[in-house]
């Protein structure tokens, strides 16, 4: 089954899809404003675009496993998205999972090495800017989110 994870935030939230065997986790992108119309215009067409059978959404509960404010507003994100799409959408626990994607593999934050080009020279790194380094976190924190439902879901059904 290919689902779509969603790691909701009010200015940028972070898209991660299955493959079709629902085994396998990866980033998508990044949707700004998501739960304004255009917002939820664009996460409906990825999940037409993606033929995502359900819709994963991390719901932030406190480190004591209580709503706070940012769970009742992924909550209300969370209506409006059930609304919007004709796929079955449900909330699971996201706590910690953008904190692993800033430090898991592949984390653009990491300083790298220059390496030679295939020319000879050392590439130039380009600067990047505040907004493009925690863009692949908010996809990577989805990714993390969808890789630990699709392991519990897996563990659920054996």
């Amino acid at each position: 089954m290919k689902v779509v994870a969603i790691d909701y935030g009010a200015a940028r939230t972070g898209v991660a899809v299955s493959d079709p065997t629902g085994t396998i986790a990866r980033p998508l992108g990044v949707v700004e404003r998501a739960r304004s119309e255009a917002g939820l215009a664009r996460l409906a067409e990825l999940i037409r675009t993606e033929a995502a059978e359900r819709v994963v959404v991390g719901l932030p509960l406190t480190l004591r496993g209580e709503r706070g404010a940012q769970a009742l507003e992924t909550e209300a994100f969370l209506e409006a998205l059930r609304s919007a799409i004709d796929v079955p959408v449900e909330s699971f626990d996201e706590r910690f999972t953008t904190r692993l994607a800033r430090t898991g593999p592949g984390d653009s934050q990491i300083s790298r090495p220059h390496r030679p080009s295939r020319y000879g020279l050392f590439s130039r790194r380009r600067k990047r800017t505040p907004q493009a380094l925690s863009e692949p976190d908010d996809a990577r924190a989805a990714a993390h989110l969808l890789s630990s439902y699709l392991e519990w879901s897996s563990a659920a059904r054996e």
